[in-house]
Formats: structure tokens, sequence, C-alpha cells
């Protein structure tokens, strides 16, 4: 081989390890950049399923709270309804011992009478009319009869009116209580004065005054009945 054929291949075995060699240096690189590529990809992703699961927790974290309150709101409901209709039932039970009791009041008959008197007194008023029917308890007919003159006299008295009172013979019922029931005109306007009306009219006044005396003063009221 002559030198100049031996400078020729010397070139080209250093021409081609420069070659290898930028070749090497160049994947090196792409592989470097890959990696690093690959990383920050991964990364993002990890992040991303991260935020993912973050929020799927978190969301599901909040339906939890408010179920939580819920139940909690329905269980205090229930609670405090149970309260008042524990309170309402004795209430009522007061309320109904009373109305058992009104035969009593029927039992001392000069306080009857007087009642009689003042209850058929009242009715008058309400009608002001001259020709007027009482109706009563069959057994309470003689006693009903002997107050007319004196419940007549009272309305003349603060009216300055005649008026008629006769019984009327379709009597209050036998488990009626006691007290009265007016009518005029053909029964057209009515007045009712029994003991059970007269117990329903005062019911509304008594049971805010029961509820206070049996459970004490209602903090969250701001007004009375």
């Amino acid at each position: 081989m002559s030198l100049q054929d031996a400078d020729v291949d010397r070139q080209i075995q250093q021409m081609k390890k420069f070659i290898e060699q930028e070749a090497k240096e160049k994947a090196d690189e792409i592989a470097i950049k890959a990696e690093e590529e690959f990383n920050i990809e991964k990364g993002r992703l990890v992040q991303s399923e991260k935020l993912k699961i973050s929020t799927y927790y978190e969301r599901k974290e909040k339906q939890v709270e408010l179920q939580r309150k819920i139940q909690r709101s329905n269980l205090l409901n229930q609670a405090r309804l149970t309260v008042l209709k524990a309170r309402d039932d004795n209430i009522k039970k007061i309320l109904e011992e009373a109305r058992k009791s009104l035969g009593e009041v029927t039992s001392d008959t000069p306080k009857y009478e007087a009642l009689l008197e003042s209850l058929i007194t009242q009715c008058l008023y309400q009608l002001l009319e001259t020709d007027v029917l009482v109706r009563c308890r069959q057994r309470d007919v003689k006693l009903v009869e002997k107050v007319f003159p004196k419940a007549i006299n009272g309305f003349k008295a603060a009216t300055g009116k005649d008026v008629t009172l006769t019984i009327y013979m379709d009597y209050l019922p036998a488990e009626c209580a006691g007290g009265v029931e007016l009518t005029a005109r053909d029964g057209k306007i009515r007045v009712t004065n029994t003991l059970e009306s007269r117990l329903e009219l005062i019911s509304s006044q008594l049971v805010p005054v029961i509820r206070t005396i049996l459970f004490g003063e209602n903090e969250s009221r701001h007004f009375t009945d």
C-alpha cells in the first residue's frame, strides 16, 4: 500500500469515528430529551389524576357532610314534633278532664240556676229580639223556666225592650253537660251558650296559659297569645 493510500484510509477511519461519535452524542441527546419529555408528561398526567382524585373525594366529602346535616335536621325535627305532640296530648288531656267535670256544675242547683240566668241573658243581648225560643236539656226545663222572669227583667232594664221566652220542645241532647241555646226568627238566628260551647270558647285562651304552667315560657317566642 502506498503512503497516499494509507493517508486516505486513515482519514476515512477518522471520519468514521467522528460520524460514530456524532451519532452517539446525537442519540444520547435524543434519549435525554425524550426522557425529559417523558418525565414532564408523566408529571403532568400524575398531577392531573391527583387533581381529579382530590376533586372527586372533596365532592364526596361535601355530599356526606350535606347528608349528615340533612339527617341531623330530620332527627331534630322529629324530636321537636314528638315533644310538641306530647305537650299537645297533655293539654288535650287536661281539657278533656275539664269537659268531664262540666257535669259537676249542674249538681249545685243554686249555682246552676244563677248560671242559667246569666247564660240566657247573654244570649238575649246578642239576639236583641222580642220573641225567642229557648232550647235546653229536658231535665233542666223547670229550672230554666224558673229563671225566665229574672232574665227578662235584666234584659228589659238594660235595653228597654220586652221579650217573650218560650221553651223549645226540641231539647238539647241528654249527654249535653248543660246550658242553653236560643233561637229567633224561625231558627234563622241562633246563639249557643251550652257549657261545652263556653269551654270551647275559653279553651283557645286557656291553652297558652296551660302550656306556660306545664312547660314554662318558650324562650324562642317573641309574642304571647
